[in-house]
């Protein structure tokens, strides 16, 4: 049995970007169809620590979504920065969100899909599986799903959006090939109960050079506790991933007392992580948007793509949804898409990838770090950097460098001399 029907936009993945786009679109009037694989409404990202940075929090209280995320018991934070100049900790931010949001996928995911789907002209399309893409003239016009029932359908739309993560589906059927650039670190992560932060509500991050660790309150009262390592510790954490973890972290500066804590998830490990990037509107596929990982799936190691999921969709609905309801040529609304997306995140995306080689911090970057361990201002500015609050421009300006050349100089000047924290050399 097969059906035809038509939208305004095909939105192919409902998960955090999807979902997102879905409501947004739903609520300026267009007529939407999210299609989701998972029949189950529960269903969730197992792989990802669902970090929301406070950049993209305007967006989420935009989907008047801020009391319900923290009745499921979202956890409002903000974060404290180990680096081997001392700890980083920021000010209370001024001129920008406040905190972040972390939530378990768990209870993020089905929150997201029941707004959507609650939204006037919105249609869930769940257990559906999209085959193949639908063209006329060179124009992608929309998209044939496989239902379990056996059913197919063709989904009709002015707009087909790829919201289906890194290995977008949609993406290879429209043979839009991706940028990849491989991975140099490994990732295990796990939920535990009974761990107290040193930091209170805010998260921890140590930036080992070149390790990393984090740990960061979620809801239920858990504690989330997270490692990227470099390759060549892999043989170490293989055979037993948690004492490897647990080991790792006793070890840390002012560490979460974890002896009497109680682990109760699985230990989670990702041991290849390609960044993948491609054209969020690519111009020789007319009629064809990406958000999300399937845009952008830059590293996790920074926990940005919970956000830049959110924003994206955001900004696609933004730059679109006027030319779909005036029933006018998309094709300058999505270039004002892919510029936006570019000139948000690229920088971002260079950065991450580049270290995401598993290098140590470069001279620059140990100049600024070191200074904000050591300054209010700059403290503030790496915070803002790291939420994605500022552009890359901003946080490496010339004046911003130069004052992190006035702290350096005048923190030698004044001949303090290396101390230890916790069993670890903090260099002056």
């Amino acid at each position: 049995m097969s059906a035809s029907e038509r939208y305004d936009v095909a939105i192919v993945g409902a998960s955090i970007a999807g979902c997102t786009a879905a409501t947004l679109f739903g609520r300026r009037g267009a007529r939407v169809a999210l299609i989701e694989r998972h029949a189950d409404p529960g269903a969730y990202k197992t792989m990802c620590t669902h970090f929301i940075q406070s950049s993209a929090v305007p967006v989420v209280e935009r989907l008047g979504l801020a009391e319900e995320i923290a009745a499921a018991g979202g956890v409002a934070t903000g974060g404290e920065f180990w680096t081997r100049w001392g700890w980083i900790r920021p000010p209370a931010a001024s001129g920008r969100p406040p905190h972040s949001l972390n939530l378990r996928r768990a209870r993020l995911d089905p929150l997201l899909r029941r707004t959507a789907a609650r939204t006037e002209g919105v249609e869930l399309l769940a257990g559906e599986t999209v085959t193949a893409l639908a063209r006329e003239d060179n124009r992608i016009t929309g998209v044939e799903t496989f239902a379990r029932n056996g059913e197919r359908r063709t989904v009709r739309a002015t707009m087909v959006v790829g919201a289906d993560g890194r290995q977008s589906r949609v993406a290879e059927l429209a043979d839009v090939r991706g940028r990849v650039r491989q991975h140099g670190r490994f990732g295990y992560f796990a939920y535990y109960r009974n761990i107290r932060l040193r930091t209170g509500q805010k998260a921890q991050m140590w930036l080992l050079d070149p390790q990393v660790a984090y740990a960061f309150p979620v809801d239920d009262d858990l504690t989330l506790l997270a490692a990227m390592l470099t390759k060549d510790r892999l043989p170490e954490f293989k055979a037993d991933p948690e004492a490897g973890l647990l080991g790792l972290f006793r070890t840390l500066p002012d560490a979460p007392e974890i002896d009497s804590s109680r682990r109760v998830s699985k230990v989670l490990g990702k041991l290849e992580m390609p960044n993948v990037s491609r054209s969020p509107a690519p111009r020789s596929r007319p009629g064809l948007a990406f958000i999300g990982d399937a845009a952008m799936a830059s590293d996790p190691l920074w926990g940005v793509g919970c956000g830049f999921a959110l924003e994206s969709a955001e900004w696609l609905v933004e730059e679109t949804a006027g030319a779909l309801a005036a029933g006018s040529d998309l094709r300058a609304a999505l270039g004002r898409y892919r510029r936006r997306h570019r000139s948000r995140l690229r920088g971002y995306d260079f950065l991450s990838c580049d270290y995401a080689t598993g290098r140590r911090l470069n001279p620059v970057e140990r100049l600024m770090f070191s200074a904000a361990a050591r300054d209010a201002a700059l403290a503030d500015r790496f915070e803002a950097f790291g939420t994605r609050n500022i552009p890359v421009r901003s946080f490496l300006s010339p004046r911003a460098i130069a004052r992190a050349g006035v702290v350096n100089l005048r923190h030698r000047a004044a001949g303090r001399q290396p101390v230890r924290d916790a069993g670890v050399e903090v260099a002056s």
